[in-house]
């Protein structure tokens, strides 16, 4: 990562997302903060401040195109560019198979998939002025049809995540398209996308059930965020770094 990069991620009030931004300014990236609430965002970049880490909170819903919209302007403006897109935001709603409704599953596709093609969309032409973009998608170890199918002991409850699993299947395919898609066009050759799970990880998702922490769990993310230039683009990797399809 070159000194001074410019880093949004996004869903950073708290969790995983908030470790992230920590572990990106500790390593010398210019960090925005990403938080849907604002006053959240603001109390989480205070949170980092008396530890001495100093993080910009901005106002973010990818669901809300206007907000992703005012956002991108504000980038513009300020920066004219963006070296590094953390997209965190994310939701998880249990439900087993006879209570999966076409709306709740449709609510999660919503932020986990949709929002994340929103936030590129609108941002490439700020992450193509970079001399080194990169793209992390925060997937889940759940979302892996290869552990899935082998019947591996993955954690969670099985019975209720089939709308959160199948979300986290298809950013993954997003990214393995956007990867493509990238190398075919001259502008966009040099941007890098990946996919990562964070592994089994303490949030408020899962009632901080988990055995992993925070810190643990950013550090794919900031592997990825951070790639070297001969780094890989459109992989899905586990925890620790190897590749999890």
């Amino acid at each position: 990562m070159r000194p001074g990069a410019l880093a949004l991620v996004t869903g950073a009030n708290r969790g995983i997302g908030l470790e992230t931004a920590r572990q990106l300014a500790l390593r010398g990236a210019v960090v925005l903060l990403g938080s849907r609430d604002a006053e959240r965002g603001a109390a989480a970049a205070r949170s980092l401040e008396k530890d001495g880490v100093r993080v910009t909170p901005v106002a973010v819903d990818v669901t809300d195109t206007g907000s992703v919209a005012a956002l991108t302007g504000r980038l513009e403006q300020d920066h004219g560019r963006l070296d590094i897109l953390v997209n965190n935001a994310g939701v998880f709603a249990g439900a087993t198979a006879a209570d999966t409704t076409a709306g709740l599953t449709r609510g999660l596709l919503d932020v986990n998939v949709t929002g994340a093609v929103a936030m590129i969309h609108a941002l490439l032409p700020l992450l193509s002025r970079s001399p080194a973009p990169r793209i992390v998608n925060v997937s889940s170890t759940t979302a892996s049809f290869g552990l899935t199918a082998s019947g591996a002991d993955l954690p969670g409850d099985a019975s209720v995540r089939l709308a959160y699993t199948a979300s986290k299947a298809a950013l993954n395919m997003l990214t393995v398209q956007y990867a493509l898609a990238f190398r075919q066009d001259p502008d966009l050759r040099h941007m890098k996308i990946n996919s990562a799970s964070p592994g089994w990880t303490a949030t408020a998702m899962n009632g901080f059930s988990a055995p992993r922490t925070a810190q643990e769990g950013a550090r794919a993310l900031v592997t990825l965020a951070t790639l070297a230039d001969d780094g890989p683009s459109g992989g899905f990797f586990d925890e620790h770094g190897a590749l999890a399809w």
